[in-house]
C-alpha cells in the first residue's frame, strides 16, 4: 500500500525543523556520534539525519525512539498536553453554553 506524502505548511515544517535542531543539539551536547544514536535508537543513519532536519516523512516512533536513547522521552508526553481549546468547549458544554 502506497502511503501519501505528508504535507505541511511553511510555519508547521519550521516548527518540525526546531525539534530535530533541538534533538541535534541534545545528541551533540551528550558527545555522541549520528552513528551511536541511529545503532541504539535501531534506525538508520540516514533516518537520523532525517530527524535532525525536522522530515515530516519519518514516523513519530522513530523520533520517540531518539528521543528515548538521548534520555529525553518524558519530554513526549508534552506533546498534546495542554488542550486549552477542547478544554474551553468542554467548558462551555458543561455550563450550557454550546
Amino acid at each position: 500500500m502506497k502511503s501519501k506524502k505528508q504535507i505541511l505548511f511553511p510555519k508547521h515544517q519550521k516548527a518540525l525543523q526546531a525539534v530535530g535542531e533541538n534533538i541535534k543539539l541534545a545528541r551533540k551536547r551528550r558527545k555522541l556520534t549520528m552513528i551511536q544514536v541511529s545503532e541504539r535508537a535501531g534506525i538508520d543513519r540516514t533516518t537520523l539525519y532525517q530527524i535532525e532536519k525536522g522530515a515530516s516523512s519519518v514516523s513519530m516512533g522513530a523520533y520517540f525512539n531518539v528521543m528515548r536513547v538521548l534520555g529525553l522521552q518524558d519530554d513526549f508526553y508534552k506533546l498534546a498536553a495542554e488542550d486549552t481549546q477542547g478544554r474551553t468547549i468542554q467548558d462551555l458544554e458543561l455550563l450550557g453554553g454550546i
